[in-house]
This record gives structure tokens, C-alpha cells and sequence, in this order.
């Protein structure tokens, strides 16, 4: 469920017309719902019930600070991966204790960060990592709680891209492995096994996988158990599903994938955390763009945007087939046409054979279910500059991040040193 709806054939975010912003704010302009995010935080918590739990927001999937504050307001925790998405949860107000970091290659920097910010855990990727952690604990004499991070070789069912949880993966550790390392840090001064942890990757359309994960994890935690070892968390990670496209009616609700995990936390002394990040953010964000032209060849008509694949990378990194539609409905011929952007490249299309009414130049379409790796995965190709964000309450509007500008474009670039005479020196 979301909160863009249309409204006399126009396209509402919550109470204010998506026209108004974009004639506002420009285009290409990414507009959030901060009711729909709200109500999903809302709706996740309370699919648990009883069983003690933490949302534990995954900030990859839209790091804004804007967004991380409404998820620190709704009582949420984060999962971070990098200093940077650290420092940014801080920032809004996420508590210490709240936040887990995750990620397969944690620089010796970013472990010392995370060791001295006291959060509630760090996932561990390897042996390797391990170790690293023990050394820089004990260099700084500082203690820090770990969870491990189990490799469940389990297929999510997902684009390949985005199926972490297999036995080819770079992720995580096997079973084996993973018994291993809470033996290892028996001998740790400073480390601190609280948890274990998993995820099998992401946009997770199936409860099947996310179930069969569950329990083998939950096997792990008795075996340590029964050897000492009193885990007070079981992170189940994220990766559920957002609603996007055709088929988005059959796809699991929260309570659909908690409903297929929950039973197995029954009677066990532990919270259990979830990172969902795409199921937060997804459809609480669009993209809006402005239609440059209708162009007609011999065999197909193109509808070209001023989105570019560098403003939303999805529909070809992907081929998420995301739902697109005018922001205003008119009564006009419906044909078949490619959506594409203005990038020098053939793979800059956001839907190919999309049944849309003809558009005219100045027209506005909206792709929706945006709001996750679309603003967060965005880059500068073609030296374009990087769109602004708006978020939307009720009837008013947030601007959440301003539109770049060449200035900003140029920032940390410098030619100063390249002269003729440098030039010159190189043809010899």
C-alpha cells in the first residue's frame, strides 16, 4: 500500500498534485511519501506480535538523511555497511545500540569507527575479519560485540545480482566455518559473540527460501547453546520484496514473511532483527521525468525522457520492469513504445513495448516503486547532475536534498597543473 494515488485522472502524492512538484522542483525529480514509509515501519513491527524484535532499517536502499531521521522517529535501528551510512544514521538520530554493520569488505578503518561508536554489533564476514576485529580491539583495549554472518546456501529465487545467500557468493560463512569463529573468539579478550545473522539477498519474492534460512540458523544458535555460547540476537536479515510491476498483487506482504519465520522464536530468550530496506522505501518513492520528445522510426516509436540511466539504473542493471503512467491521464491513441533517456548508450531505457498513450513534449510520466537503490545508486555519467528529492507530509513538502549544480559537478577536480608546456614535454 502506498500513497500516490490519482485524483481526476491526475496523480496525487498524499494531498499535493505530482504536477506542482515537478513544475516546482524541475525534473527529473524524485518525490517521497513520508505517510507510506511511516505506515511500513508501522506495519512490520506490529506483524511480530509479542516476539521481542528490531527493525533494523537497511540505509543502502535510500541513505538520505531525511529518511533515516523518520526511520530514528518510528523507533527503528539501521543496518550500515560503510563510515559513511555510520555517520549519516548518527546524524539523524538512530541510537548507538540500534545499529548493526554489515558488509564483506570492512577496511581496518571502518572496524576501528564502528568499534569506538559502540553500536550493537558488527557482522562478520570471514576468519579473516575476525582476526582483524581481535587485533584492533585489543589495540585500542576497547571490547565489541560481533555477530557472525551465516552463508545458509539457500537460492532466494532473485536476480543473480542480488542473491547473496548461495554457496558461491562472497558473502558470509558456511556452517562449518561459523562454528569455527564463536569457538575463536572464546580465546578473544575483547570480542563479544551477542548474535548470528544471514541474508539471502534481496528483492525476495518467495517465503519458501526466506523459511528454510530461518531454521538453519536457529540450528547453529542451539549447537551454541548446548556448547556455552548464549546468543542474545538472531538477525534474519532483510530483503523483502517491494511491490512494483504486474504481478506486484501476488507478492508477500511483512506479515507474510514474519508469519513464515516467527514460529521458530517461540520460547527462545532472543530479539530477533529484521534489515528491510526495499520494502520500506520501494513504493514510498517515484521518479518523475519530463517528456523531450515522441521520436518515430520506420519500426518503433520512442518516448524520450530527461531521466537518464544515471538518475535510475534499475530497468537495465536489473530489467526491473518497474510500472510507469502519465502523471496526467488524457484520452489519447495507446501505442507501443520504448521509454528512453537521453545517455549515449542503447541500454538507457527504463521499459521497452510499453503500452502508453502518444506523448507530446512537456508531458509528464512517473516511474514508480523508486524509492529504493534509485536516488541512492545514481552518478554523474554524462555529466549530468544528480537530482533533487522532495518528501511529501500530507500537504507539505519537504525539499530533502537540492538538485546538484555545475559548481558542484566540478568540486575536487583541478586542472590548475596541466599546462601547455607539460603537454608539450609529452610529445617527445
Amino acid at each position: 500500500m502506498d500513497y500516490f494515488k490519482y485524483k481526476y485522472k491526475e496523480l496525487y502524492c498524499e494531498d499535493l498534485k505530482v504536477s506542482t512538484l515537478a513544475d516546482k522542483f524541475s525534473t527529473p525529480l524524485y518525490i517521497y511519501s513520508l505517510k507510506t514509509i511511516v505506515r511500513h515501519f508501522r506495519v512490520t513491527s506490529e506483524a511480530f506480535g509479542d516476539i521481542p524484535h528490531l527493525i533494523c532499517y537497511a540505509a543502502k536502499a535510500n541513505s538520505n538523511l531525511a529518511i533515516l531521521k523518520t526511520a530514528a522517529l518510528c523507533g527503528a535501528g539501521c543496518d550500515v555497511v560503510s563510515i559513511g551510512e555510520l555517520k549519516s544514521a548518527l546524524k539523524a538520530g538512530i541510537e548507538r545500540r540500534k545499529i548493526v554493520f554489515s558488509g564483506v569488505g570492512k577496511t581496518d578503518d571502518e572496524i576501528a569507527t564502528a568499534i569506538k561508536a559502540n553500536i550493537l554489533f558488527i557482522c562478520v564476514e570471514s576468519l579473516q575479519e575476525l582476526e582483524t576485529i581481535s587485533k584492533i580491539s585489543s589495540s585500542i583495549r576497547k571490547n565489541v560485540n560481533i555477530a557472525v554472518r551465516v552463508n545458509p546456501e539457500i537460492d532466494p529465487k532473485t536476480h543473480p545480482y542480488i542473491a547473496t545467500g548461495l554457496k558461491k557468493t562472497k558473502f558470509g560463512l558456511s556452517e562449518k566455518e561459523t562454528l569455527i569463529a564463536y569457538f575463536l573468539t572464546q580465546k578473544m579478550k575483547y570480542v563479544h559473540p551477542v548474535g548470528i545473522s544471514m541474508h539471502i539477498g534481496s528483492q525476495i519474492e518467495y517465503v519458501g527460501p526466506y523459511s528454510e534460512a530461518t531454521k538453519k540458523i536457529i540450528d547453529i544458535y542451539r549447537i551454541l547453546a548446548e556448547n556455552g555460547i548464549n546468543l542474545k540476537y538472531i538477525d534474519i536479515g532483510g530483503g523483502w520484496a517491494a511491490h512494483f510491476g504486474k504481478h506486484a498483487q501476488r507478492l508477500p506482504h511483512p506479515e507474510n514473511y514474519v508469519r513464515a519465520t516467527k514460529r521458530f522464536f517461540k520460547n527462545l530468550p532472543v530479539t530477533v532483527l529484521v534489515e528491510p530496506g526495499r520494502s520500506i522505501v520501494g513504493n514510498a518513492g517515484i521518479l518523475v521525468t519530463r517528456v523531450i520528445m515522441s521520436k518515430k522510426t520506420h519500426n518503433k516509436t520512442y518516448c524520450v525522457v530527461d531521466a537518464g540511466m544515471n538518475d535510475f539504473i534499475r530497468p537495465v542493471l536489473y530489467h526491473g520492469l518497474h510500472r510507469i503512467e502519465p502523471v496526467i491521464r488524457q484520452s489519447r491513441k495507446i501505442i507501443k513504445q520504448d521509454v528512453v533517456g537521453p545517455i549515449c548508450e542503447n541500454s538507457d531505457y527504463f521499459a521497452k513495448n510499453l503500452q502508453l498513450p502518444l506523448m507530446h513534449k512537456g508531458d509528464l510520466l512517473a516511474v514508480f516503486t523508486a524509492g529504493a537503490y534509485g536516488s541512492v545508486m545514481s552518478s554523474n555519467y554524462n555529466s549530468r547532475l544528480r537530482s533533487a528529492e522532495v518528501a511529501v507530509a500530507g500537504d507539505k513538502t519537504i525539499l530533502i536534498k537540492k538538485r546538484e549544480s555545475y559548481g558542484d559537478l566540478e568540486r575536487g577536480q583541478n586542472s590548475a597543473g596541466i599546462s601547455i608546456s607539460l603537454v608539450k614535454s609529452l610529445e617527445t
